[in-house]
Order: C-alpha cells, then sequence, then structure tokens
C-alpha cells in the first residue's frame, strides 16, 4: 500500500458532509477555512512520539483517541468550538490493521465534536503523530491565561492524579504495583490513554471564567503557567482537593505528589469571581463536568498550600519539561 493509498482508504471520507465554515477538506494542496462572520481563529498544535508520550505496544484505537483528545483539550481551555484539524503522520511501515484501529479511535472522537479531519501530510519514518486543530470564538471571549484576578476562586474540573498513578504502575513503580496489585483497573488506564477533552465546560465557562488552561503536565506546575502569565499567586486548599477512590489509600505525600505533580490529566484549571460560584455551578451542570474549588489567587506572588488548620506551606513544583528529563 503506498501513501495515497494509504491516505485515500483510511483517511479520505467523502461520504462525510462538511460543516459551513470548512470550504475545502481533505485533497488539496491547502485545506480552506473560513470562521463564523464575527468570529476568529483559534489553532493549536500538539506532537505524539513513541516512546516519549506512549508506549510501543498501545492499542491503535487508544492512541487515536488520545491524539485527538489533547488537541480538543487545548480548545476546550480557551472555549473555543472545534472547525476541524490537520494530521501529520510518519509511519515506520504501513500496517493495515493499525491504520485501520488508529482511525477509528481517531474519527471516533472527532466525529462526537463536528471536528473534520481537512488536511495533513504521511510519510515513513519513527512513529511520529502531530495534530493541529482549529476552533472558532468571538473577539474577547478566550479565556486566557493571563486573566486571573486577585480575589479569584481557583477551580479543577474532574479527577486529577489518576492518570499519574495509572502510568506509575504501567513503568512498574513499586509503590504504584503495590498499591495496585497485578491488575491495573480499566478505568485507571482509561484515565492515561483515553482522556476526556473537557469542551463543553470550557465553552459554557466563556463569559463566567477569567483564566484557563488545560492539564498536561501536573496541576501545580500548570497553574504556574496562570500565575505567572496574570502576575498574581494562588493558595491550593489541600482539603479541597478532589481525592479520587483510587487514589485514598495512598499515602498522604504520595497522594499529593499525583494530584498536584502527575501529568495526562487533561482536566480544566480555572479561575472564577466569587461571584460567579452560582455560574459556576450551571456551567458544571450544563457541561455534565464534576468541577471542584480548590483554593483562591491572590495578589502576592507565589504559590502555596494550606491545611485544614489554615497552615500555608510553599509549593515548589515544576511542570513536566521534555528537555529536563
Amino acid at each position: 500500500m503506498g501513501e495515497f493509498e494509504l491516505i485515500r482508504r483510511h483517511f479520505q471520507r467523502p461520504d462525510r458532509a462538511l460543516p459551513p465554515q470548512v470550504l475545502l477538506g481533505v485533497g488539496d494542496d491547502c485545506a480552506l477555512l473560513q470562521p463564523t462572520p464575527g468570529h476568529t481563529l483559534a489553532i493549536s498544535s500538539d506532537m505524539l512520539v513513541e516512546g516519549r508520550h506512549f508506549f510501543a505496544d498501545v492499542a491503535p484505537h487508544t492512541l487515536g483517541h488520545k491524539a485527538m483528545a489533547v488537541n480538543l483539550s487545548d480548545l476546550a481551555a480557551m472555549g473555543a468550538k472545534p472547525l476541524g484539524f490537520t494530521l501529520a503522520l510518519a509511519l515506520p511501515h504501513a500496517d493495515e490493521q493499525w491504520l485501520t484501529g488508529f482511525a477509528q479511535g481517531l474519527f471516533a472522537l472527532a466525529d462526537a465534536h463536528a471536528c473534520p479531519l481537512v488536511g495533513g501530510d504521511t510519510t515513513r519514518g519513527p512513529l511520529n503523530l502531530c495534530i493541529t486543530v482549529f476552533g472558532e470564538l468571538r473577539p474577547g471571549e478566550a479565556l486566557r491565561r493571563s486573566a486571573a484576578r486577585p480575589g479569584d476562586d481557583l477551580y479543577v474540573s474532574g479527577q486529577p492524579g489518576e492518570a499519574r498513578l495509572a502510568l506509575e504502575w504501567l513503568m512498574g513503580a513499586p509503590w504504584a504495583c503495590s498499591q495496585l496489585g497485578n491488575h491495573l483497573p480499566a478505568a485507571l488506564r482509561s484515565r492515561l490513554e483515553c482522556p476526556l477533552p473537557r469542551l463543553a465546560l470550557g465553552q459554557a465557562l466563556v463569559g463566567v471564567a477569567h483564566a484557563a488552561l488545560d492539564l498536561s503536565d501536573g496541576l501545580a506546575g500548570d497553574l504556574g503557567h496562570i500565575l505567572s502569565a496574570s502576575g498574581v499567586g494562588a493558595h491550593i486548599d489541600i482539603a479541597a482537593l478532589p481525592r479520587s477512590p483510587a487514589l485514598t489509600a495512598l499515602p498522604e505525600a504520595r497522594w499529593r505528589d499525583c494530584v498536584l505533580c502527575g501529568g495526562d490529566d487533561y482536566e480544566l484549571l480555572f479561575t472564577a469571581p466569587v461571584g460567579a460560584r452560582g455560574a459556576v455551578t450551571t456551567a458544571a451542570q450544563r457541561s455534565q463536568t464534576p468541577v471542584h474549588r480548590i483554593g483562591r489567587i491572590t495578589a502576592e506572588p507565589g504559590l502555596f498550600t494550606r491545611d485544614a488548620q489554615g497552615r500555608t506551606e510553599p509549593l515548589q513544583a515544576q511542570g513536566f519539561d521534555h528537555f529536563k528529563r
């Protein structure tokens, strides 16, 4: 199977109607997109490299889902609506069975969010996936990292830390294997390999939240990006952090490490004014997404944790850095 037959067989979908914003999709030198009048484009790219972002034996259907999910999660963090995506794919060889599974996982999630494939490239080489996703939103509505304000509440969605526990078990960490035994629960594996992009929540928070981002490199490290961009600090209330049943038996220090420093959660971390608590609750209910208020933004710089007795401690946590690990 040659390159163009590969594209035609697995990635061209002539029976799929394109949304009106996509004037020209797969098959030409460029795709042509035209945002809804009065809207602007939101664009993001993410790369997944074998051995760095995923294990070599991961199921292709699962990999297709995650490749799409991590990009849609960026749109969710901005409050944008998906328009389409491109896929650049390097393959060591054209494996028909692998491609079928990968495309099924990719398109199942893309179709669920009305995000068609509009172009891309394929080549031979070490397995590498790069997706660029396009979305739209009205000018001034983007949930930027630089918009947090002193006095804001700090929120996170879902159950941060579960993906970290799954990753540690798969890597053979003794403490994780001791905790989970010889079997990794399917729900935990899914949190690592099949994250759910919080698009409905992100869109529901437009006009409600001030700042937001998605959690890819750990809650504390990613929060640092908001604090730096906004010129503010934050207090995290340890007692308010969500406690996943899968993590409750961990020693306190290990639990904190998973929740605050674990990556691959792809949950939304956001700030909103105190007066918007009711609106945040409504957004969570509308999007059917659990949301937890975990702290507040301060005018004083720095990131601190606060225990149930009100004692504060500085938190030194950096997000994952590909060139430092």
